[in-house]
């Protein structure tokens, strides 16, 4: 079935509320003089049942009595209040983890994700998942409804079996063909619609977890497509990871959380089971043989993680995230989002160093003023960002452009990612390893990391759930700066200056190095004319606030 996709910078951002402006206000309003082509639109298309029971069920306790909790607790001493952590940078490592954790858990398995794809990556962890819960291990999987509508039946077909429990986050009601229903829906109820779960986790025996920036999908593991994304988890263990299955537990109990099976009209037959079932284990069979998952094998990663033996260093560590209730409320906004807030309290403490990585970047007046201010009294702030070239969303790199002149005066320094092209796929590790950033990471003097799913603009601000993990940890410290003087060297990434350092109001220039040699853009590299053009128009047009 086809469907309208609505995610980030397609149709669900292009609405305002009511205070936006200019065509994206007078859409909403031209919904008004659409209800009986609305209406015509969703004759004959289903609505979720609310009578299907979604009985509550929690992390389990005392992780410490699993294989994987004892096997990792052997790293981290005795000390009750110490975690571990293992950088995930490249996308193979962050594969096989979540592969590992998966076939070593032996109690439960909670995945909670904004995209699951369907492609050969995130079908052959589901398939990982599938086999945990054939041999007695609870798995529940939550999704949010962005890209869930459409999957319905595949999904119900999953939670058929009796160790596999889906629930889909603050779902459309009309699940008609083509998106159509889904548009009109979105322009009626577009307060509590574009407010999306954009969390990220994968938590095996409340004992080890992967939190971070990637969803489920060939493109963030670098498959070996032409948008790879450069990204960034982190795996976890130890007593932190019960903080994050206390999030988990409170998304997935929440009224915003409804079963799969509310969706389909009849549960699936065994016959329909068993062929989504052979269906996945075919893809796992043909990805077994592929060049990339020789290079998994290769790796011996997988049985490091098994054995508990995967490195970890030892910190302290606190989990930030966006309490569900505050998206029942229609002025969301103003109740306050803690990961924002963590991430503000933790510049604003800021003494030396203060390193920003975020593929959508729009720091708001609010934002240039902290960080101008940081400049004032002798911090160096680093910021690493897409370029237009890298971005995957134009409009939004349109959101942030009006932004950079009055950055770069005061005295921030701004890099902008250029696009890897025809290198998708490769091994190397880094942040500059895709076509296009998607790392979410904060460093502050070197010792305090947050790394987690929120961008730095107003959207992951406002609308959307988030979660992060704040290490304090020297050694992650230093090894995520590593990450950033490589990813900000001239041949990866441009650095954003003025003709007339100090003069916000003087022209703009792209400095590079090619084939040796470095280069002055007077107008934003590598992107086309046409790219340039559309972004120009829809920042123009796109209130901040959904961007």
């Amino acid at each position: 079935m086809s469907t309208v996709r609505f995610g980030r910078g397609e149709i669900v951002r292009q609405f305002a509320q009511p205070g936006g402006q200019g065509l994206f206000w007078r859409l909403r309003t031209l919904y008004l003089t659409l209800l009986i082509a609305a209406t015509a639109a969703t004759t004959g298309c289903s609505t979720y049942r609310t009578d299907v029971p979604r009985p509550p069920s929690f992390a389990i306790g005392h992780p410490e009595e699993t294989s994987l909790g004892r096997a990792f607790s052997e790293q981290l001493g005795v000390s009750p209040d110490l975690s571990g952590f293992h950088l995930l940078v490249s996308g193979q490592e962050a594969f096989l983890a979540r592969a590992a954790l998966a076939e070593s858990s032996e109690r439960t398995l909670d995945l909670q994700y904004y995209i699951v794809a369907e492609d050969a990556s995130a079908t052959l962890l589901l398939y990982r998942a599938l086999r945990a819960a054939q041999r007695g291990v609870r798995e529940r999987l939550l999704i949010d409804d962005i890209y869930a509508v459409g999957r319905d039946f595949d999904l119900a077909a999953l939670a058929a079996h009796p160790n596999v429990q889906v629930r889909v986050f603050n779902p459309f009601t009309y699940r008609g063909p083509l998106g159509i229903s889904r548009l009109f829906e979105l322009l009626g109820d577009s307060a509590r619609l574009n407010r999306r779960m954009h969390n990220k986790l994968w938590i095996a025996d409340n004992a080890v977890a992967v939190i971070g920036g990637r969803n489920l999908g060939d493109a963030y593991f670098n498959v070996g497509t032409d948008n790879d994304f450069a990204d960034l988890d982190v795996l976890a263990a130890g007593p932190v990871v019960m903080e994050m299955s206390r999030s988990f537990d409170e998304y997935w109990n929440s009224d915003l959380a409804v079963p799969i099976a509310a969706f389909v009209g009849g549960a699936p037959g065994a016959g329909d089971v068993d062929l989504v079932l052979s269906r996945m284990a075919a893809h796992a069979e043909r990805f077994h043989t592929t060049e990339y998952a020789r290079t998994l094998r290769a790796s011996g990663i997988g049985p490091l993680v098994r054995a508990g033996q995967f490195p970890l260093v030892p910190a302290y560590a606190t989990v930030y995230d966006t309490h569900v209730p505050a998206l029942a409320v229609a002025d969301a906004a103003k109740q306050g989002r803690p990961v924002a807030m963590a991430i503000r309290r933790l510049v604003e403490n800021a003494q030396h160093e203060t390193i920003l990585i975020s593929p959508y970047f729009i720091p708001s007046a609010r934002g240039v003023d902290l960080l101008c201010s940081l400049v004032k009294r002798g911090v160096h702030v680093r910021v690493l960002t897409n370029s237009l070239a890298s971005t995957d969303v134009p409009v939004v790199h349109a959101g942030y452009a009006r932004y950079r002149p009055r950055l770069i005066a005061c005295g921030v320094e701004l890099h902008e990612m250029r696009p890897r092209a025809g290198q998708s796929g490769s091994v190397r590790p880094g942040l500059s390893s895709g076509a296009s950033l998607h790392v979410k990471a904060v460093v502050v003097d070197g010792k305090s990391v947050l790394i987690g799913s929120m961008n730095l603009d107003p959207r992951s601000r406002v609308s959307n759930t988030e979660i992060a993990i704040l290490i304090e940890s020297a050694a992650l410290g230093a090894q995520l700066t590593s990450l950033l003087e490589e990813a900000t060297a001239p041949e990866e990434a441009f650095r954003v200056e003025l003709t007339e350092p100090g003069n916000k109001n003087a022209a703009l220039v792209w400095v590079g190095r090619e084939d040796g040699r470095l280069v002055r853009y007077d107008s934003e590299p590598l992107a086309s004319v046409w790219r340039r053009m559309v972004a120009g128009l829809l920042g123009t047009l796109a209130p901040e606030e959904l961007l």
